[in-house]
């Protein structure tokens, strides 16, 4: 279990444009996802490492990090980000 990026489709990022914004500056953390997350990355870039692998994404991406995971964000970049739970 390990989190999905792909690029965003038109309707995905209008539906994201409503969701609230995270910022977060370069820093590593662990963290533990007890609902599915899903967001799209206005700017930055990080790598969430967890127990299936490394995986990188940036500005652009739209990101669905799974419920349960359990990873370490590093952020390279500070990242702006919309997100929706659930």
């Amino acid at each position: 279990m390990k989190p999905k990026v792909t690029k965003p489709t038109p309707k995905q990022k209008k539906e994201a444009a409503s969701w609230p914004i995270w910022e977060k500056e370069e820093s590593t953390f662990p963290w533990e996802y007890d609902n599915q997350e899903t967001c799209l990355i206005l700017k930055g870039k990080a790598v969430v490492k967890c127990p299936e692998g490394t995986v990188e994404f940036g500005a652009g991406d739209y990101v669905v990090f799974p419920q349960g995971l359990k990873c370490t964000w590093e952020i390279e970049d500070e990242i702006k980000k919309h997100y929706k739970f659930g």
